[in-house]
């Protein structure tokens, strides 16, 4: 019986799975509205590789798809099969760090990166970092302490507060009860754009 052949069924080969890969890859990108180059940073692999694996110039490999699918927030599973489309639904596995436990939100990597958090109640020092971006938070429970340069502010249900990340910054649950809040992060220079209702005269 040749490779491939189940009683006389015709079954799908490696072949023709790979080859479905790239216009696949293509799609998902697209669909998040992604750029190469965005998918490319987000990565590290070179945009050249990345418009050859999407054109069928590339085969595919782990080294390739597993970053692929860290940046598309995807099991690597949904690069190389077909993904189920019958539920809509975001179905966001949380991300533990500490006493922060964050739920993403966003699904195309670059631009603004969305996540839902709930921080447990810290017993340590703030300890105030700097790095390249620009953050809005808004609580949605609880009581949210933000250090933020020389300012020690502490928000509620309701309040939001956005700033520069390159000011020394922390944020953390004040007093001992989890606080809930969510949290835009995005690259240097790209803000929240907020419609406001045009005035009536």
């Amino acid at each position: 019986m040749a490779d491939g052949e189940r009683d006389g069924d015709q079954v799908p080969g490696i072949g023709d799975v790979l080859n479905e890969v790239g216009p696949r890859l293509r799609r998902i990108r697209r669909e998040r509205g992604a750029t190469l180059e965005a998918l490319s940073e987000a990565t590290g692999i070179s945009v050249s590789t990345l418009s050859r694996l999407e054109s069928g110039g590339r085969r595919p490999s782990l080294e390739l798809l597993l970053p692929i699918a860290r940046a598309h927030r995807l099991p690597l599973d949904e690069l190389v099969g077909a993904p189920p489309v019958t539920d809509p639904r975001v179905r966001a596995k949380p991300i533990v760090r500490g006493v922060r436990t964050l739920w993403p939100l966003t699904r195309r990597p670059g631009g603004l990166q969305a996540y839902k958090v709930v921080q447990r109640p810290d017993p340590g020092e703030p300890e105030p970092r700097t790095h390249e971006g620009y953050e809005w938070l808004y609580v949605l429970s609880g009581r949210l302490r933000l250090v933020l340069g020389d300012h020690d502010v502490v928000l509620g249900p309701g309040e939001a507060a956005e700033f520069d990340t390159r000011v020394p910054h922390w944020f953390g649950a004040a007093g001992d009860e989890p606080t809930e809040f969510l949290s835009l992060f995005g690259p240097q220079g790209e803000r929240m754009h907020v419609r406001a209702r045009p005035k009536t005269s």
